[in-house]
């Protein structure tokens, strides 16, 4: 009787989170979250970027808007198979690594076009960059007669020396705003606590009604 008095009944893991403060698993989650996103900025290799410009020029019997359209055009085509397999050459690299790496930006103002590519060697970068945009050049050269628009070099891309990733101490902001969303959502669908309702007591009979009972035998 006395061991059985004495024990102290042992909770769940549910019911260890349940009886916890609605702030801590907010905070934990804050936490939990900022560390994961400082360790991937820390261990994840940087990436850098590198950026060429080609510029699109009206010949004589074209207009600065036919060559703004087809600066248009010429950046949607700098990624597509034609132009990328005479770039894998220059660039040295397979045509999937540049469709994955390189990308490319026009102006509705200027009849200009960016081509971008980012690689985890700033070196590489600025050689897929040049590549794309020289293999690009050729391409409008051999249409040039039937666009009047020729398609010149305006900048060389230069081998970029600090990183476009994010660093760790932003990486671990993110994460840190992402757990405490994430704690605050948990929070929202977590079980609230159920207040157990008192046993309804035993109904004793008054005095009046056993008196009655007693006269009654």
């Amino acid at each position: 009787m006395t061991e059985n008095a004495s024990r102290v009944p042992r909770l769940t893991p549910l019911a260890r989170t349940r009886a916890l403060p609605a702030w801590y698993l907010l905070a934990a989650s804050a936490v939990l979250g900022g560390l994961l996103g400082s360790a991937y900025g820390t261990f994840k290799a940087p990436t850098y970027t590198a950026t060429s410009y080609v510029v699109a020029v009206p010949a004589e019997k074209s207009d600065p808007a036919s060559a703004l359209g087809f600066a248009q055009a010429y950046g949607r085509v700098a990624t597509q198979l034609a132009v990328l397999g005479d770039a894998q050459v220059w660039a040295g690299v397979p045509v999937s690594t540049l469709r994955k790496s390189v990308q490319t930006a026009t102006s509705p103002d200027a009849p200009m076009v960016a081509v971008s590519a980012t690689s985890t060697r700033p070196g590489l970068a600025a050689d897929m960059a040049n590549a794309v945009a020289r293999s690009l050049t050729r391409h409008a050269d051999d249409t040039q007669e039937s666009t009047h628009v020729e398609l010149l070099q305006f900048s060389r891309a230069v081998k970029p020396t600090e990183p476009s990733s994010a660093p760790a101490a932003v990486t671990g902001l993110v994460g840190t705003s992402a757990g405490g969303l994430l704690g605050g959502l948990a929070l929202l669908v977590r079980p609230r606590r159920r207040t157990e309702e008192p046993a309804p007591a035993a109904s004793v009979p008054g005095p009046a009604v056993a008196a009655d009972s007693h006269g009654q035998l």
